[in-house]
């Protein structure tokens, strides 16, 4: 079972880690790719629970209905930031900035939380700073052009409204995963509807869409959003949060691969440097400490 849970684990982070290759080709605004994506990876949830045989929890959607409908508008923006990140940056720089959410989480943490901010969790906040320094530019060119630094800020904007969605999880309670999951979706695609049709033309975002790309932009809300939150939360159950956190990492690393291969985007060694400081610090702070007497 655990083998199982493994492999659905593994394969959801790679599709994860793919989707900037995909949203890069689809020549939508990023908030009309992010309803897209919220309506039909909740369909396929929903899909995927009935299929199971389940049931949705109506009693506990209704208790934590606030905080999942704020926290699914949260989703719905932290993908547009994203998209957008992707428009201006490097794919890899993108999903760099994307993966500083454990370090907003860990300094918020203390507030929100009432959680120990540790000496380590202190030392992985400052390599990861440290890190961005790096993968933004500024050490070899000084400030960053205007649409690099765009693309940064909003990956970093990206991560701060994911770090929040986070923060709100643990205060969802008694709730199943994937309840949660197709109220989040679904909530973030009708908050972001309204947003949508007021500042974007549908005729004209969509005119120059071909077969093909309509195909890419369901494949991101079906495979991308669908299959792997389906994957990502059956597995959940029978692997141990230790595990989750440590193969999370596997779509950062599929992501800057895949952006040096397939879109040549090259990081160079002070961009290298820099994802080995975010990715290495962020991975530290989440494992569990050792306890004293």
């Amino acid at each position: 079972m655990a083998n199982k849970a493994k492999l659905e684990l593994i394969a959801s982070m790679f599709i994860f880690g793919t989707i900037g290759i995909f949203v890069r080709h689809i020549p939508l605004p990023s908030s009309m790719i992010a309803l897209v994506r919220g309506f039909v990876g909740a369909f396929f949830v929903l899909l995927f629970v009935y299929l199971k045989k389940s049931k949705l929890d109506k009693t506990a959607i209704k208790k934590n209905f606030v905080m999942l409908a704020l926290s699914g508008a949260f989703i719905g923006i932290n993908w547009i930031l994203l998209f957008e990140s992707y428009n201006y940056t490097t794919v890899a720089t993108a999903t760099l900035c994307y993966y500083m959410q454990p370090i907003f989480v860990i300094l918020a943490s203390p507030i929100l939380l009432k959680e120990k901010l540790t000496a380590k969790k202190v030392v992985c906040v400052a390599v990861a700073l440290i890190g961005m320094v790096f993968v933004s530019g500024v050490l070899q060119t000084g400030i960053p052009a205007l649409s690099e630094a765009k693309g940064i800020l909003y990956g970093l904007g990206a991560a701060c409204f994911y770090a929040t969605v986070v923060l709100m999880n643990k205060k969802i309670t008694d709730i199943s995963a994937y309840d949660k999951t197709i109220m989040q979706l679904g909530m973030g695609a009708i908050v972001l509807s309204p947003y949508v049709m007021l500042t974007q033309d549908f005729g004209a975002a969509t005119v120059s869409m071909t077969p093909s790309l309509w195909a890419l932009l369901l494949f991101v809300g079906l495979v991308h959003t669908g299959v792997a939150y389906a994957l990502y939360f059956d597995s959940m159950k029978d692997l141990k949060a230790q595990t989750l956190a440590i193969f999370s990492y596997i779509d950062p690393i599929v992501a800057i691969i895949l952006s040096a291969l397939l879109l040549k985007e090259s990081m160079g060694l002070y961009g290298v440097i820099g994802a080995v400081l975010v990715l290495g610090s962020t991975f530290i702070s989440e494992l569990p400490e050792k306890e004293r007497n």
